[in-house]
């Protein structure tokens, strides 16, 4: 079990976060949901009441919820979190399989779910499987929702062919997993890049501690020129995330300072707004 500390005495974020600003990657955990996975860790204190904390300090009000692994296909977290927050200013992505009905579709588009997650990078802790990715994507299509991909460098490499076939619009997580040092020289890369060209792929520019090698000492500043990439060949379909509450992490980083790297990311407010709002709104269905 890991306890966060509350946030509300920290200080802000040194960047200004544009009106509308959105934090495109985010779990909540709550108790009075029942978890599906014994072999993942709850996170106390990543409830909404929380989570409000982290938007004091980031200036983020638009907010997009992932169902953590931990509670499996059951999206009932992620619905409540999007009520909470606000059904104008949030949405979430659910985790499903094939079994999923019409009628289950319907109620979780009602409650502003808009996309699916595949989370992959870790085989044996999955609760999907990449052979439910292609025949999800068709029915999650036909309601204007996208596939999430969180997956290695070498995943996406491989299934190539399957991604491009895909119908639906495609969101990379945590800056395509693209492996330091490397980095954009990663073969991943130039495929997401040729990915892109249907105009149906995004990358999500969130947990840079992923993949840094200095870490969380050295204010994960390697993986700049892997997010500097990004920006440079696909500003107008990149959102940023804060990957709150960083189960991965240990030692948790500090939240104003993860989305003050969006301004070493960035070299002007332009580039940041449309990250921040106006690419999210488009990719969430956000007002404009």
């Amino acid at each position: 079990m890991t306890i966060l500390q509350p946030a509300s005495d920290i200080p802000r974020a040194r960047l200004d976060a544009p009106a509308g600003a959105c934090d495109s990657h985010m779990h909540i955990y709550d108790r009075r949901f029942p978890v599906a996975q014994q072999s993942g860790v709850f996170i106390e204190g990543a409830s909404v009441a929380e989570y409000r904390h982290v938007q004091a300090r980031t200036g983020t009000r638009r907010t997009v919820v992932v169902t953590p692994r931990l509670y499996g296909t059951d999206n009932s977290v992620t619905l409540e979190a999007i009520r909470q927050l606000g059904s104008e200013r949030t949405r979430g992505v659910a985790v499903l399989k094939p079994d999923v009905t019409d009628a289950q579709l319907a109620t979780l588009h009602e409650g502003g779910i808009r996309g699916i997650r595949f989370t992959l990078y870790t085989p044996k802790n999955a609760v999907v499987s990449v052979d439910m990715v292609e025949p999800l994507a068709r029915r999650v299509a036909e309601l204007g929702w996208h596939v999430q991909l969180h997956w290695t460098a070498a995943q996406i490499v491989e299934h190539e062919a399957m991604l491009a076939r895909l119908p639906s619009t495609i969101v990379f997580d945590h800056l395509a997993r693209l492996p330091l040092p490397s980095g954009a020289s990663d073969p991943a890369f130039a495929v997401v890049r040729r990915l892109a060209d249907s105009g149906r792929v995004w990358v999500k520019l969130s947990g840079p501690y992923l993949d840094s090698v200095v870490g969380l000492d050295g204010g994960y500043a390697d993986t700049t020129g892997t997010a500097r990439a990004w920006v440079a060949v696909l500003p107008q379909r990149l959102v940023w995330g804060s990957d709150w509450p960083h189960v991965t992490e240990a030692h948790k980083p500090d939240d104003a300072s993860l989305f003050d790297l969006l301004g070493t990311w960035t070299d002007d407010n332009a580039t940041r707004a449309r990250i921040l709002v106006d690419n999210a709104a488009s990719l969430y269905g956000f007002p404009m």
